[in-house]
């Protein structure tokens, strides 16, 4: 199970990398889901589904 959380979060990292605001929403996002997700046990896909959202807000604001 951890082999494929690993590679969904890898996969979900690299599908939603673009440009300078895009992947500084995701870091950030990132860094806060994985705290957030290393605090109920799950920290890798925390840190998928914050890259995503830090993802969609920054886009957000730019739009």
């Amino acid at each position: 199970m951890k082999h494929f959380t690993l590679a969904a979060s890898v996969l979900a990292l690299g599908l939603l990398a673009g440009t300078a605001a895009e992947a500084k929403g995701c870091l950030k996002g990132a860094v806060v889901g994985g705290i957030a997700g290393h605090m109920a046990g799950h920290g890798k896909m925390g840190a998928a589904a914050g890259c995503a959202v830090g993802h969609h807000k920054a886009n957000k604001k730019q739009g």
